[in-house]
């Protein structure tokens, strides 16, 4: 049997952005918990108050996810009314839209999303999430 030359997983970049991922999910999450909300659920409707009424699709690539994680994600939202998914004017294409429901909760969440904004950025550093935000991005771009 060949032997495995096994490596330090703290040196692995996508276990490392993963393990980061998770920190902050984290923090987000428990300070949006008065909301109800999770922030994977705050930045979804976020992003439809930004762009609906949008394609199921062109959201998913907005959102950088593919469409079955979309879908799956939208389905607790739906569930509460705060969103709607209806057939667009082609019959092909499903709509997404944000309902008054959703708007609501919104916000009422986005004071909460705030402080955790404000709680990460003083943790980081501006300079440095300024510098994270141009490094993700460029690693978003070349990977297209």
């Amino acid at each position: 049997m060949a032997r495995l030359d096994f490596f330090d997983v703290r040196q692995c970049v996508c276990a490392a952005l993963r393990r980061a991922d998770r920190a902050m999910t984290q923090t987000y999450d428990e300070i949006l918990a008065p909301s109800g909300l999770h922030i994977t659920q705050f930045t979804l409707l976020a992003g439809l108050a930004q762009a609906a009424p949008i394609s199921i699709n062109r959201l998913a690539e907005l959102m950088g996810m593919d469409r079955t994680t979309l879908t799956r994600n939208l389905g607790p939202l739906r569930q509460q009314g705060w969103v709607r998914v209806e057939e667009g004017e082609d019959h092909r294409v499903r709509v997404v839209t944000l309902t008054e429901e959703g708007k609501q909760v919104l916000a009422q969440a986005t004071p909460l999303w705030q402080q955790a904004q404000k709680q990460m950025i003083q943790q980081l550093g501006l300079e440095h999430v300024e510098a994270l935000f141009a490094e993700l991005t460029a690693a978003i771009e070349s990977s297209h």
